[in-house]
């Protein structure tokens, strides 16, 4: 099987190439992440008309965090090229849809998950098989919800193999936990609730940490190397410094600062 050099290309977000859906079509209510009630279909009021944000560089401190902690995945300019005039309807599920092919892509590269790859390939072939009926046909002919069902039942299986008799954490409640140099090698995150918890110097290395909340999280000197199903909205929502490891599969956040910000080599290098 041939690899591009990266596989992931399609399924980041390329905003030059979206007529900002992202802004237009999801809904969203005042909170600690926004500032304002914003309905779904309604454009938000920093929207600019040639389709930038208008506050962009101050969305942190202008009451806008969750904007900077979105990610579609790639799926805002997949439907402006294929369906432009249905993308209240079509937006939310293909960006479901390429979140799982993310996951799927990740999975198909892990090492030691070989005994389900060929059922990872396949759930991944069928998922691109949704996003083009999706396109087609509209919003109405695809069951994202059960397809989740399906390809999570797939990646818990290549998460069991891959992390071994790791400690299973799987949805705890460890809100402001301290963990404080905890070694969570290989452990089961899947789901936990995280948020402003004392990560700093633990051990994530193979961790699975798929759909953990990672708000507020204090990553500082933390070693995610190899984490499994990290993505970059769980990234941008935590804290971190120049000693934090991440895979090469994300990307360091601006707020963390730039300088000496460590990227294992390798997505999977223990």
């Amino acid at each position: 099987m041939e690899l591009s050099a990266d596989p992931f290309a399609a399924l980041r977000a390329d905003c030059a190439s979206c007529d900002a859906l992202c802004c237009r079509v999801p809904a969203f209510s005042r909170s600690t992440d926004f500032a304002i009630d914003k309905p779904a279909g309604r454009a938000c009021p920093n929207l600019l008309a040639d389709h930038r944000c208008g506050i962009h560089a101050d969305l942190r401190t202008s009451g806008f965090t969750g904007c900077t902690v979105y990610d579609c995945f790639g799926a805002g300019q997949q439907v402006t090229r294929v369906a432009p005039d249905d993308a209240q309807d079509v937006f939310p599920i293909m960006r479901d849809l390429h979140e799982l092919l993310w996951y799927l892509t990740e999975a198909e590269r892990v090492p030691g998950a070989e005994a389900v790859r060929a059922d990872v390939v396949a759930l991944r072939a069928e998922t691109e098989r949704l996003t083009e009926r999706l396109a087609e046909a509209g919003a109405r002919t695809v069951d994202v919800h059960a397809h989740r069902r399906k390809v999570n039942t797939v990646l818990l299986a290549v998460s069991t193999r891959v992390r071994g008799r790791g400690v299973d954490h799987r949805g705890a409640d460890l809100v402001g936990a301290r963990l404080r140099g905890a070694n969570l090698r290989d452990a089961s995150l899947r789901g936990a609730h995280l948020i402003g918890a004392d990560l700093r110097e633990a051990d994530l290395r193979g961790a699975d940490v798929i759909g953990a909340d990672l708000r507020g999280a204090d990553l500082r000197g933390a070693d995610l190397t190899g984490a499994l199903f990290l993505i970059q909205s769980q990234v941008d929502s935590a804290r971190g410094d120049a000693r934090t490891r991440l895979p090469t599969t994300v990307r360091s956040p601006r707020h963390w600062g730039w300088a000496g910000i460590v990227t294992a080599r390798s997505a999977w290098g223990r």
